[in-house]
């Protein structure tokens, strides 16, 4: 197996991120519609989460197959390369997230993304707030997570 490796994005790091995001998404959540094009998303993470958040890459065969994003206490990301799932890629980043974030942290995922919710839970994460979506540009329910390190569920 490809050897994969944990760092700090970098500028010249934003296009391939923002094309794992595309293709994770598609595969992901096919039912969901996107309110912004393939160009707008790039540009956002261009110009906004590469240079303005604690933004993480997971980089294999000198490729971006990963990334997370942290914005303050919130997991705000973290999509994978449909191809480079099921490697422990997400395990780790989420191993990463905790270590950053040592007094807990707390993140949304769409309601209808089942596998996103067993493998958060299966970290430890608790849903705490289901809402109808009203709240994101998606309009799509949602459901917000929460880890508290020392809960005997938490990893």
């Amino acid at each position: 197996m490809t050897p994969v490796a944990l760092r700090r994005a970098r500028p010249t790091d934003a296009g391939a991120a923002a094309d794992v995001w595309l293709r994770s998404f598609a595969a992901a959540l096919p039912t969901v519609v996107r309110p912004r094009t393939d160009d707008d998303v790039r540009t956002y993470f261009r110009e906004v989460v590469v240079l303005l958040r604690e933004t993480w890459v997971a980089e294999a065969a000198d490729r971006i197959v990963g990334l997370m994003v942290l914005d303050a206490d919130q997991l705000s990301q973290l999509y994978l390369d449909p191809d480079w799932r099921g490697h422990g890629i997400g395990d780790r980043l989420v191993d990463l997230a905790k270590r950053r974030r040592p007094d807990g942290l707390s993140l949304w995922t769409f309601q209808v993304n089942r596998p996103a919710h067993r493998f958060y839970e299966r970290h430890g994460f608790v849903a705490v707030e289901f809402t109808d979506g009203s709240g994101n540009e998606e309009q799509e329910p949602d459901v917000r997570y929460v880890w508290q390190p020392g809960r005997p569920d938490s990893r």
